[in-house]
Order: structure tokens, then C-alpha cells, then sequence
């Protein structure tokens, strides 16, 4: 297993190939942005299958989801925020050393 320290959220993410990355050739931009999928399967399977439960009993997590869906995002774009939530929260929790909180609504 590989040791990494991630100074923030946004470079776990990026390791785990949760990030946008927009398709384009040339000038043009051809077709939507889609996950980049670097890094490990096997745990963004795992967060996943977290982000389908997320959506339904998270609040934060339903909150980030519900609006992506809101503004005409698809369900897979969707999900792939809603992994990314996760990934931030877990960050979080393990960062400060403090429990989660469903009800700490900064940034939701």
C-alpha cells in the first residue's frame, strides 16, 4: 500500500479520479466532461455504491445531488459530485479528528 499525504480534499479527489475532465480536440469542445478515473477502481466503486445510499440519507450529500439534478445535470454527473461530497466530508472528519455532523450545514 502506498503511503500519500493530501494536503486538501481536492487533491484526494484528483487521486482518486473523482475530478471533470472536459473532452476537446483541437479549438472545439467535443462532448461532455466526464470523470478522469485515475487512480484506484476499487475504491471509487466503494464511494459508489456510498454516494447511491448518500443521495437517499445524507443530507449533505441529497443536497449536492438534488441540485445537480435541478439544474438539468445528469444522474451519473450527478453521482459523480455526490462521491466527490463524500470524499470532502471524510476529509473532514479526518482532518479535524472531529465526528461527522449531519447537521453542519457551511457548505453543504
Amino acid at each position: 500500500m502506498h503511503n500519500h499525504d493530501f494536503g486538501s480534499a481536492e487533491q484526494l479527489a484528483a487521486y482518486l479520479g473523482l475530478v471533470p475532465v472536459e473532452r476537446q480536440s483541437g479549438s472545439s469542445v467535443l462532448g461532455r466532461a466526464r470523470m478522469s478515473k485515475a487512480g484506484p477502481a476499487r475504491m471509487r466503486a466503494v464511494l459508489y455504491m456510498a454516494a447511491v445510499v448518500g443521495t437517499r440519507y445524507n443530507p449533505h450529500v441529497k443536497a449536492v445531488y438534488e441540485r445537480l439534478l435541478a439544474r438539468g445535470k445528469s444522474k451519473m454527473y450527478s453521482l459523480g459530485a455526490a462521491m466527490r461530497k463524500l470524499v470532502h466530508l471524510c476529509f473532514g472528519v479526518l482532518k479535524t479528528q472531529q465526528p461527522y455532523q449531519h447537521d453542519y450545514l457551511k457548505n453543504s
